[in-house]
């Protein structure tokens, strides 16, 4: 080389490097991407660190419920007494009740709201609470004053109930029309050998009184679900003699509503890792097996601790049960219930397998399930959880009632004990509970029905729709046809890319864990997941939390070129996307041997190049980006160096 074309050489070669090290220096910086986000100012009920504050409150509503089932007029009718115990720091005049019947009726909100080609969440509009004897106690003044407000009930009080522990009681009467189609989440289903009634928002139910909201009010719509507070349950359900009736929390009467054959049955069960029959297939319509041949009888129920009950009947049930193993050595007892035509062992026969090994999963790597009981039952409901009982639909089979099994079941932790806002935050019950469910179904008879959240790019086209919704979207607010992906997918897909790809399976786990146990029996905000998750893990988060939770940024991490430099390579790198990622890469070199290098997320804060000096002797053949696929990057283009139009 002439002395000329060195000197021009070394020219060129400067203007490169200045060049690299002026993109990295003056483009506009990516402060806001990085920069706080929702606050970490705590206070003394909820704080920095993500925990409950010293002072962190929330109200208790105990419940004593009779409840008569007529499968005649289709029709339940109950009294209730509710005890409140204000734990607020101000005293309330009067409380709001949750009056989800009432959504059954023509001129209810959530019907007026309904489109006029349906959803998911149509529902009968000839039903509704009927109240009667109404009486609000604090001390010994009462007072029957009430107004109902479709789905909401306000109650008022002579005098207000105290502060910091004071206590009210509400008592009433009340029936209602059983709707057939329930919005999905409740119901009644007519099978070959007699109705099958799933009770869920069955009797009026506090409102949640918090440090956020004050009184959550929202009407019950559809799309939302529930908010609760915690208390404790004593609940008396009567049904036909020959009707099986089963819920939510320990079964206390045994021995007035069971045979003694069933009772031993039971007993079996209680010891047994195989599914063991209460009631055979054979049985459903032999009524000598029932405790009475006629009449009625009282199944009594006790939950502690619980944000709601449920409970299914039916004299179609065939009633099969299996042990379920804590790792405390606790026990607690899976069971189904299901009509004849759900059995087989391509179907329900196979439910309570499934239930137990969901609740041995989810216990195992999370949490210990808290409640005696876990039971599955049939039902004209695609799939709908309350503590200690799931609906799943009467004609699922095979991978598609383990999904649903699994899925509903899970929701046992979020949001049952992990008690979050289901009508404001479905991502926090949803989403968590989808995320979850990945695991149980790698963990289940060996991946007999495994899961598809790795493949994160499989829902790239929904990323790129213009329609698409942010997951922090209301559910009753977004469109209908987004639910699926921001209320499950999208939010179980963030939490994957945190365990997996992001933070590691060690302080993810740990971050988790912790989050689950410092909100147990409690309301979290998203604030609170956040901040639990940043502390523990030991990680500022926040370009991640609005990145992928809040808004709809699509990430899209790019290699533009590498090039020889001084005996090495730069490996030149962009961010065209809306939010930052931490960068995989895999480099092949010529002698074929590879190595995987990981770049933090940092690299993207002054801006959106970065260049990577790669120290090696070998020759560079090809740069690919995330080379095990676990970033949902919508352009799979510009991943891979040398472009393959390109090269040879």
């Amino acid at each position: 080389m002439s002395y000329f074309k060195s000197i021009a050489w070394a020219l060129a070669l400067c203007c490169f490097v200045s060049d690299l090290a002026q993109a990295q220096d003056t483009d506009k910086d990516n402060q806001s991407l990085f920069g706080e986000f929702m606050g970490h100012n705590g206070n003394v009920y909820r704080t920095a660190s993500g925990k409950p504050g010293p002072e962190y409150w929330q109200n208790e509503s105990d419940y004593e419920i009779h409840a008569t089932l007529d499968d005649e007029k289709n029709s339940l009718t109950g009294t209730l007494t509710l005890t409140y115990t204000n734990n607020s720091p101000e005293d309330l005049d009067f409380i709001w009740m949750n009056m989800e019947q009432n959504r059954f009726m023509k001129n209810s909100r959530g019907n007026l709201t309904t489109p006029i080609g349906g959803n998911r969440y149509n529902g009968d509009i000839d039903g509704g609470y009927e109240i009667s004897n109404l009486k609000a106690s604090v001390k010994r003044g009462s007072s029957s004053k009430h107004i109902v407000s479709d789905t909401r009930m306000q109650v008022f009080f002579n005098e207000p109930i105290p502060a910091k522990g004071g206590k009210g009681t509400i008592s009433m009467d009340f029936t209602y029309k059983i709707p057939e189609k329930g919005m999905d989440r409740m119901g009644r289903v007519d099978t070959k050998n007699g109705t099958i009634y799933a009770m869920a928002q069955w009797y009026p139910r506090a409102a949640v009184f918090d440090d956020i909201e004050g009184w959550n009010v929202e009407p019950y719509l559809g799309a939302g679900e529930f908010y609760l507070d915690y208390g404790d349950y004593d609940y008396y359900i009567t049904a036909p003699f020959d009707y099986i009736v089963v819920g939510s929390g320990a079964l206390q009467n045994a021995n007035e509503v069971l045979s003694a054959t069933m009772r031993e049955r039971m007993e079996m069960a209680a010891k047994s890792d195989s599914t063991v029959f209460i009631v055979k297939p054979e049985e459903v319509n032999d009524a000598t097996l029932r405790a009475k041949q006629e009449g009625t009888l009282t199944w009594h129920f006790k939950m502690e601790n619980s944000r709601d009950v449920a409970f299914a009947s039916s004299k179609a049930f065939v009633w099969d049960a299996a042990k379920i193993d804590l790792p405390s050595g606790k026990k607690a007892l899976a069971q189904s219930v299901y009509p004849i035509e759900s059995q087989g062992k391509e179907a329900w026969g196979r439910s309570t397998e499934y239930v137990k090994n969901s609740i041995e999963n989810y216990s195992n790597m999370w949490f210990e399930y808290p409640y005696p009981v876990a039971v599955n039952v049939a039902a004209e409901i695609n799939g709908m959880e309350y503590p200690g009982v799931s609906f799943c639909n009467w004609q699922s089979k095979g991978k598609d009632l383990w999904g649903v099994t699994d899925h509903e079941f899970g929701h046992n932790w979020f949001p049952m004990v992990v008690g979050s806002n289901e009508r404001r935050y479905p991502w926090m019950d949803e989403g968590f509970n989808t995320f979850l469910n990945y695991y149980s179904s790698e963990t289940f008879n060996k991946g007999e029905f495994s899961g598809d959240l790795d493949q994160t790019r499989s829902k790239v086209n929904w990323y790129l729709d213009p329609n698409s919704q942010g997951i922090e979207t209301y559910p009753d607010v977004v469109d209908i046809r987004n639910l699926g992906m921001t209320a499950y997918v999208k939010p179980a897909t963030g939490l994957f890319l945190l365990r997996e790809y992001i933070l590691g399976k060690e302080r993810f786990d740990t971050a988790f864990k912790s989050y689950i146990k410092e909100w147990a029996y409690k309301h979290p905000q998203p604030r609170d997941f956040f901040n639990r998750m940043d502390n523990v893990a030991g990680e500022n988060l926040a370009w991640f939390w609005k990145g992928w939770f809040y808004g709809t940024g699509k990430i899209d991490l790019a290699i533009d070129n590498v090039v020889p430099y001084q005996g090495n390579y730069v490996i030149i790198l962009s961010n065209k996307g809306d939010m930052p990622m931490s960068v995989t890469l895999k480099v092949g070199y010529g002698d074929g041997t590879s190595e995987t290098l990981k770049l933090p997320v940092e690299i993207w804060e002054r801006g959106n190049t970065w260049n990577y000096l790669l120290d090696t002797d070998k020759t560079v053949k090809s740069v690919e980006l995330d080379p095990d696929k676990m970033v949902p990057d919508v352009n799979f283009s510009n991943d891979i160096w040398p472009v393959a139009t390109y090269s040879k």
